[in-house]
């Protein structure tokens, strides 16, 4: 995709953002094979429906960016990271924790510290002058992890019907937009977002070609830590309207500055509590139906 508004720019300017475009290609070279040797067509159907609901957003996100002020930003992450939230809460934890308590629970555990070290490691990269951009690594982390254990147990999952689709969508979707329109805001590329667009098939149709033996407490480390992964992207999406921060930059506030803070915090607060409804919402339509 081209233009401004895309998710791809051309031309490329870094190694990086050409390397980004062969994930996608990988995707529909593992497809092709998937098919061709019988992998199931819902694991194939989840492996595409993931990069749409992702690299769609991603594609809103980045157009949304344009020209957005502090209370579009907020607007923007708050209902993100509602969704976001509520969606690893209710489809993704409860799935790590039912392959395997102990297990499930310790994955959540590695996957939230070691996406806050990456976080942390890579804001100070930045500041070292290093071009890293721990967003997409993080989402990254999780995609590939959640495909692993996907591919492993797709015979036991159920039929892409209308609730497992609202699964994928509900959080692939938010984060998709949440990450681009940070990335758009720092001028950096949103193209490494194709890397975890398609990093559920990536690893999720090899798994299954492979048929490798899955047990309760690998399944539960595994599924834990990408949910675990995840839930700490969400709660970094969180907008949250502190002096200094990215919404007090994109404010440009100056002598109201802590009257203005306390009207975007109500923003804030409306916004993610929103997502999260929204989630709930389609929710009850989708398992009602």
């Amino acid at each position: 995709m081209g233009g401004n508004g895309g998710i791809v720019t051309v031309p490329w300017k870094t190694p990086r953002e050409m390397g980004s475009v062969l994930a996608p290609a990988l995707l529909v070279g593992l497809s092709v094979v998937g098919y061709a040797v019988g992998v199931a067509p819902k694991l194939l159907g989840i492996s595409w429906v993931a990069f749409g609901a992702m690299a769609g957003a991603a594609i809103l996100g980045r157009r949304a960016s344009h020209g957005s002020h502090a209370r579009g930003l907020v607007w923007g992450y708050g209902l993100a990271s509602g969704a976001m939230i509520t969606s690893a809460a209710v489809f993704l934890l409860p799935d790590a924790i039912e392959h395997h308590r102990a297990f499930g629970g310790f994955g959540v555990a590695a996957g939230i510290v070691l996406g806050f070290s990456a976080h942390t490691i890579g804001h100070r990269l930045s500041h070292a002058g290093a071009a890293f951009e721990d967003t997409a690594l993080r989402l990254s982390a999780h995609a590939f992890a959640a495909g692993a254990v996907i591919g492993v147990v797709y015979g036991a999952m159920p039929d892409l019907g209308p609730l497992l689709g609202l699964a994928i969508v509900s959080h692939k979707g938010p984060a998709g937009y949440a990450a681009a329109r940070r990335l758009t805001t720092r001028d950096k590329s949103t193209l490494p977002l194709l890397v975890p667009a398609a990093g559920v098939g990536i690893t999720a149709i090899p798994a299954a070609l492979l048929s490798l033996p899955a047990t309760g407490a690998s399944s539960g480390l595994i599924f834990g830590f990408a949910a675990g992964m995840f839930l700490h992207v969400a709660m970094d999406f969180l907008p949250r309207c502190e002096i200094g921060g990215e919404i007090y930059e994109a404010a440009a506030i100056e002598d109201d500055s802590h009257a203005r803070l306390d009207r975007l915090r109500l923003h804030s607060v409306a916004s993610t509590v929103l997502g999260g409804v929204a989630v709930f919402a389609a929710w009850l339509v989708v398992a009602g139906g």
